[in-house]
């Protein structure tokens, strides 16, 4: 294993290379394209940032088109993450944590382009699904954590935003268990995930302090009432 201070002094040389600036804007635009907003005016000829919460996600894509064309959705956002973490590693010769530093710098452009992307001004969505492919491409144990705490909060609340947001908190935590500190860019990596989750999710939040946020469970209790 690399020892912290030469993984500090590595660093300044990864990002002189030119390849790495060239894949990481490649992977913020691939991030930025909006497939949940490109499949539903495809599919039902709407604009979802019309619809429900106004997000490009999957879960607002299951509003507008149903379940099967959300997990769609879901898929290409999660590949958007995934696949140039993935690749990155091949695009040159690097070392082990060369090479993990950069799939973490790689999988946070295509988070923040789905975010902020630049196609529609800036304006994208929560990054949950291309956050999660990042992960799982980089270490897909810290995902199973993530994922088991999603589900879990899923279950017990009803709240798919809550569940989103803890399964954020959650990935740091893994991260630093499983490898620190000579995995340290995957444990900043994941609270910066964690971070932009929070931020994106405020929303959700506010509504939660109020009452008014959808529940899942809730719906289902009261369909069965008056079924």
């Amino acid at each position: 294993m690399l020892h912290p201070a030469l993984i500090a002094e590595s660093t300044p040389e990864l990002l002189s290379r030119p390849i790495v600036w060239v894949v990481i804007v490649v992977a913020y635009l691939l991030g930025a394209v909006p497939f949940g907003l490109i499949l539903a005016r495809w599919v039902r000829g709407v604009d979802l940032r019309t619809i429900g919460s106004g997000n490009i996600g999957a879960t607002n894509a299951v509003r507008a088109m149903g379940r099967r064309w959300g997990f769609v959705v879901f898929a290409f956002d999660f590949l958007k993450g995934c696949l140039p973490a993935l690749f990155v590693p091949h695009v040159g010769t690097f070392g082990a944590h060369d090479a993990e530093f950069l799939q973490v710098l790689v999988g946070t452009a295509a988070v923040l382009g789905h975010c902020y992307p630049i196609y529609l001004g800036f304006k994208g969505g929560k990054g949950v699904a291309t956050g999660c492919g990042a992960i799982v491409a980089i270490d897909p144990r810290v995902f199973v954590v993530g994922g088991v705490v999603w589900l879990l909060t899923r279950l017990a609340t009803g709240y798919a935003g809550l569940a989103s947001i803890l399964m954020g908190c959650a990935f740091p935590v893994a991260a630093w268990f499983l490898g620190w500190p000579e995995r340290r860019a995957l444990v900043f990596g994941a609270a910066l995930l964690m971070l932009l989750i929070v931020v994106r999710h405020r929303g959700n939040i506010q509504r939660m302090l109020q009452g008014t946020e959808p529940n899942a469970r809730q719906k289902k209790e009261a369909a069965g009432r008056h079924g």
